[in-house]
């Protein structure tokens, strides 16, 4: 019975949001994980509490019309998915991609309300953004854009409705703009209406390095668990942007030897380990690809085009670009290359299949809304020092970062091991997220 009416549910998904398959991926996932949960909480079924939680409670689409330097109007797609409250106001980023669609930040959005959940602090969960691509673009029109896109959401959001962020083509240069026209047509100083802000106007520290740093405390807390640590293990790490770069840092201090990162454009090979300096060079200043880290670094060190960085043998995979990147092929190819241990810094980079094979080979796969919680937490800290007018140090940011990521971890084996599911950390953290918010939306009634 409990099969027949999860599978329901999801045929319900399907027909009432066609096309959107990032969304129907993510929605399966935790269905697929939550049946024994609906056994002991029959309550949480006669409330139909999995129907409303894979309905958001708003959906927000704009246009957003902007003009470039050559004074030609372009129009782009804004999107605002305010997904649950149970828990919180409205948190997550706004991505500015072409990708970008509703189902994109459905997706998103599902997933940062169980993400949310599970770091214990009071958010709940929403995605943004924009089919707006930033490359290429100069620095004034990415700042007529913003404001552009920011006089409609002004109006949706605030520190008790709907917290912004950042995330893909948002950085801190893009937040800045954004809270800069949301002062400018509100006049007030809200510090606390969007986070990963620069630290003269209210930013946190650590904010920019949580995402990765987060996920490398998770991997590690999953390799002691395994009696084991990052020490002398070959590390592959996709991407090369923001969460790529600071996982690359994290995982260097705590021992690993990082010797692969990417783009789109292909990936370099460095056995030596990346160099750190020389990648924030040419990716956060210089915004090159990643044939000119090889150039630089020269001696052994390989470019790769057009091939899956997952093709090279490693201990521990990190996959820090994009949805969907670990198939099931790459994942078999990870298995046979030794690797123990996956910690996800993107949201859902790995396919069904993929996730099916580490498992059966027994590899500690850190899901995404367990993984990269750190980012969206250290936003909740943010606002939490916004709130109280207070600036924390760097150590002790870091600090609770780490303890939060250790709660985490510990609660996704304890809940894991409460279900029959010893070690999978994807059913705990699923299971843990998704009874979080079920009990709060109990105790809330029909909202």
């Amino acid at each position: 019975m409990l099969h027949e009416k999860l599978d329901s549910i999801y045929d319900s998904v399907l027909r009432r949001n066609p096309g959107e398959i990032e969304f129907h991926q993510a929605v399966r996932e935790v269905l697929e994980s939550i049946g024994p949960v609906l056994g002991k909480h029959p309550e949480y079924a006669e409330s139909k509490i999995i129907e409303r939680i894979c309905e958001p409670e708003r959906q927000i689409i704009f246009r957003v019309p902007w003009e470039d330097d050559q004074g030609e109007v372009h129009i782009n797609r804004g999107f605002r998915v305010e997904f649950n409250s149970a828990l919180g106001p409205y948190k997550g980023g706004l991505r500015f991609h072409p990708s970008v669609y509703l189902g994109i930040v459905k997706f998103l959005g599902f997933e940062q309300i169980f993400k949310n959940g599970l770091t214990g602090l009071p958010i709940g969960g929403g995605k943004g953004g924009s089919d707006f691509d930033p490359k290429g673009r100069s620095q004034r029109e990415i700042m007529r854009f913003c404001q552009s896109f920011m006089t409609e959401l002004y109006r949706h959001i605030g520190e008790y409705t709907d917290v912004p962020a950042g995330d893909i083509g948002v950085g801190q240069r893009e937040v800045g703009y954004l809270f800069g026209q949301y002062k400018r047509i509100t006049n007030r100083y809200e510090s606390a209406v969007i986070t990963g802000k620069g630290l003269s106007y209210g930013g946190a520290q650590v904010r920019t390095e949580a995402t990765g740093y987060g996920c490398a405390f998770f991997v590690d807390e999953m390799l002691k668990a395994r009696g084991t640590s990052f020490d002398g293990k070959r590390v592959v790490v996709s991407g090369s942007g923001n969460v790529a770069v600071y996982t690359i840092e994290k995982v260097q201090q705590l021992g690993g030897t990082v010797i692969a990162c990417s783009d789109s454009s292909g990936y370099v090979i460095d056995n030596k380990g990346i160099d750190l300096d020389l990648l924030k060079q040419i990716k956060q200043v210089e915004h090159l690809r990643m044939d000119a880290y090889a150039k630089r670094r020269g001696g052994e060190v390989s470019f790769v085009a057009g091939r899956s960085i997952w093709e090279l043998p490693c201990e521990v995979a990190m996959p820090s670009a994009t949805q969907n990147e670990i198939t099931g092929k790459d994942a078999e190819a990870l298995v046979r290359g030794g690797c123990v241990a996956v910690g996800e810094g993107a949201n859902m980079p790995t396919t069904p299949e993929g996730i099916r094979i580490f498992q059966e080979a027994g590899v500690a796969f850190g899901p995404g809304k367990a993984a990269n919680a750190g980012g969206v937490a250290t936003s909740a800290l943010e606002m939490q020092q916004n709130a109280s007018r207070d600036s924390w140090t760097f150590e002790f940011s870091e600090r609770r970062l780490q303890e939060i990521m250790q709660d985490i971890h510990g609660r996704c084996l304890k809940t894991a091991d409460e279900y029959g599911m010893p070690g999978n950390y994807a059913a705990g953290a699923n299971i843990d997220g998704f009874k979080r918010v079920a009990d709060a939306m109990l105790s809330l009634g029909l909202i």
